[in-house]
């Protein structure tokens, strides 16, 4: 081993001994001992701190400011002293102090964010102290540094008074979420303040046991250092920046680094953190997986090894690559098709609305606080269905919502089967569920009236839907089966479907415009029936020799309903069975007049 390798190993040995020492709880006399040895090594070696040990830079920083904000005058002195050297000492190798300021900023931001013991006020009054000392430097008063001071200074008392409206929502850990959240975003253009934050709200949600809301901070936090890992280094096995995590969340595009204003990882200082390596990147992945099984979402966990298992791969790790594809295996074993649904209301002083009914502001008591709570839930298009096929796929990325409001012209919830209609409302969110906060901005709000006919086709289709399902569920279950039968055939059903129909398909409409609801309702009904004897006959295949009468009865109920409903169904409206081509058409393909060539 060389004198200089050597020398530099001693020196790191030195410095990490000397930062556990003021992470401990020491006397005041002690650290300052400390902090005098201290300021030695970095005057002598600067090159250590700024050059080789830069991890040591950001853990000095961090130490200095806890101690900044100590009780005790003696050890706040030394620890401001000891600041502002070494901003002073970066500053005269480059006429800059980027990377001390950064790390400043950064530790602040950190030490805000997860301490709950730390003194705004006497960290206040060490900031005094060091703008003083840059003030009264006569060696660099005629340089940039005193500005440089001052703007830090600043930068730092605005972090501090984020603190104060964090201690006022400690309470209250939503608006705490949505405050953090708020700080983060004004990071936007500063990656390594924007990581920290991130992270900060991350710890905020594993506290609370959100583990799908502390998956998705990791995932931003990895898709942010993606981003900016593309522009310091090109390598393929690497994600390209935030689009490779697409999969995992729509919501990571909003850590794209694609404004004018957005600045470059090669400046001093900039993304200079730990993180942002692959190292980092690998480990901000592998706290998301372990987020996301946590959360009981294991289809994430399976997208978050796809970025990660290229890294491995390309570094031949065999034992990381084994580690994941074990963790792969439990993860697939345990994807199950449930669903959770609970709700928390508040003290005295809060009123609950339970009925989505619209609220006429006027008629409330101006004293208590109201929350409107009703029940959502996913709501897609047709077309959406055909890629949201497994309960993962209905419960996940999720931006648009629905929860209905049964009304009567006349004002009341519930009536007769002619005059019940339904108020669809959909509302659509600025992001999609799960998003790194839990309260997420409504953007769009959209009402469908369905009549009372479009309201009995809706119920149709959804007991046949329950039905398919109930017949083909693998493995069977015939308590459900027979459950859904019983509501679908059983005599004692109000308001069941033979009923519907009476209402509903005994007459032809008069109205035309109601043709082809009235002929909806009808296939409705066909297909209704079918899938009751594909129930009955796997109903029959499941039970045992104590349920045949049982079974029976269902047959019985399900021929007399049938028989009843048959005049109902097979009852068409003429006008929409008129010949669509006129009788005197040709129906040679060459002679109609849409294949023929003309000319123009």
């Amino acid at each position: 081993v060389s004198v200089t390798e050597s020398k530099e190993s001693i020196l790191g040995g030195v410095l990490k001994a000397l930062l556990h020492s003021m992470a401990c709880n020491q006397s005041a006399l002690y650290l300052q001992h400390c902090f005098a040895t201290q300021r030695a090594l970095v005057s002598k070696f600067p090159e250590l701190l700024f050059e080789e040990e830069t991890e040591q830079c950001a853990d000095l920083c961090l130490r200095l400011l806890r101690h900044c904000s100590s009780s005790i005058s003696t050890i706040r002195s030394h620890a401001s002293a000891s600041l502002y050297l070494l901003m002073r000492q970066n500053f005269e190798i480059g006429n800059n102090f980027a990377r001390v300021k950064m790390q400043v900023t950064m530790s602040l931001s950190s030490l805000v964010g997860t301490s709950q013991n730390f003194n705004e006020e006497f960290l206040r009054r060490s900031l005094k102290t060091i703008l003083t000392y840059s003030e009264e430097d006569l060696e660099l008063k005629e340089t940039t540094f005193p500005d440089q001071v001052q703007d830090l200074v600043f930068n730092l008392h605005m972090i501090l008074s984020d603190t104060v409206k964090m201690k006022e929502h400690q309470e209250d850990p939503e608006m705490l979420i949505d405050l953090m959240y708020r700080i983060a975003k004004g990071y936007q253009n500063s990656p390594d303040l924007r990581l920290t934050w991130l992270q900060n709200m991350a710890g905020k949600h594993s506290a609370r046991n959100n583990h799908a809301e502390s998956a998705q901070c990791l995932v931003h936090s990895a898709a942010l250092v993606a981003e900016y890992l593309s522009m310091l280094e090109d390598r393929k096995y690497l994600p390209v920046g935030c689009v490779t995590f697409q999969n995992i969340s729509s919501n990571v595009l909003e850590e794209s680094a694609v404004s004018d204003d957005v600045v470059s990882p090669d400046e001093e200082g900039i993304c200079s953190g730990k993180y942002f390596t692959e190292a980092g990147l690998v480990g901000l992945l592998e706290q998301a997986a372990a987020c996301f099984s946590m959360a009981g979402m294991y289809e994430a966990v399976n997208e978050v090894y796809k970025i990660l298992i290229p890294i491995h791969e390309a570094n031949r790790d065999a034992k990381k690559l084994a580690t994941i594809h074990g963790k792969l295996q439990d993860a697939f074993s345990k994807i199950v098709h449930q669903g959770f649904y609970g709700e928390r209301f508040g003290e005295d002083a809060v009123e609950v609305i339970k009925d989505s009914n619209p609220v006429d502001k006027c008629k409330l008591d101006a004293n208590k606080a109201y929350i409107q709570i009703t029940y959502v839930e996913p709501y897609f298009d047709t077309y959406e269905m055909k890629d949201r096929i497994t309960y993962f796929d209905k419960n996940y990325n999720l931006r648009r919502f629905m929860y209905c409001t049964p009304f009567t012209l006349d004002g009341r919830a519930h009536g007769e089967l002619h005059e019940q209609f339904k108020r669809k409302t959909i509302l659509t969110t600025s992001h999609a569920f799960p998003y790194i906060k839990t309260r997420i901005n409504v953007i769009h709000k959209e009402e469908i009236i369905l009549t009372p006919i479009e309201v009995a086709i809706e119920d149709m289709q959804k007991k046949t839907q329950e039905l398919a399902f109930a017949t083909h569920q693998d493995p069977a279950d015939p308590k459900m089966l027979q459950m859904v039968l019983q509501g679908s055939v059983g005599t004692t059903v109000n308001q069941g479907p033979l009923e519907v129909a009476q209402v509903f398909l005994s007459e032809i409409p008069n109205d035309p415009k109601l043709f082809r609801h009235h002929n909806k309702l009808r296939l409705c009904f066909k297909d209704f029936t079918k899938r009751c004897e594909d129930a009955l006959r796997k109903n029959k295949s499941l039970i045992g020799p104590d349920q045949k009468e049982y079974q029976r009865e269902l047959e019985r109920n399900y021929h007399r309903l049938k028989e009843a409903l048959q005049p109902l169904i097979n009852r068409k409206i003429p006008q929409l069975y008129k010949a669509v081509l006129p009788a005197a058409c040709h129906r040679d393909s060459f002679s109609r007049m849409s294949l023929r060539k003309m000319d123009i």
